[in-house]
């Protein structure tokens, strides 16, 4: 039974390892996004259950999103690591973003479930909220342009 145990340690050391490497290393942006991460997807569980949608397959998709946000900081970090020689620029890039936009999620959240948000945070995520839709617009417009020249 010992030697049971000690394998299932052995793949956990591994596995461990392996995320460690792939994700490039436990610091606090990770620690930060790993937290948002968990709230968020809690408080949508809550959210749902208020709202009684709670349903097995969007909670699933949620997972499999968390999952990605994840797959791309290690792909971030490869990245940096391998093509560019930098330590952490992309990597640390996506985490930001990823933090940004978990952490707007928190929020939106929390006021869905009528928890009172601070004025200056609501002015904060209202800045944010049109800067990223002005930036959604001028892509738009840079991939209507491109399929027009093709």
């Amino acid at each position: 039974m010992k030697e049971f145990w000690n394998v299932i340690q052995a793949i956990f050391a591994a596995v461990g390892g392996w995320l460690g490497y792939f994700l490039g290393g436990c610091d606090g942006l990770l620690y930060a996004l790993l937290a948002f991460v968990v709230l968020d997807y809690i408080t949508g569980i809550m959210c749902a259950v208020a709202d009684k949608k709670l349903s097995s397959a969007v909670g699933f998709k949620g997972i499999c999103r968390k999952v990605l946000i994840f797959a791309l900081v290690g792909i971030g970090h490869i990245l940096d690591a391998q093509i560019f020689g930098e330590a952490g620029v992309l990597r640390t890039a996506i985490i930001f973003f990823y933090l940004s936009n978990e952490g707007l999620s928190l929020v939106e959240n929390a006021a869905y479930l009528g928890l009172p948000i601070p004025v200056k945070l609501r002015k904060v995520l209202e800045q944010l909220h049109d800067r990223s839709e002005k930036e959604d617009d001028g892509k738009e417009a840079v991939e209507e342009k491109k399929e027009g020249d093709e």
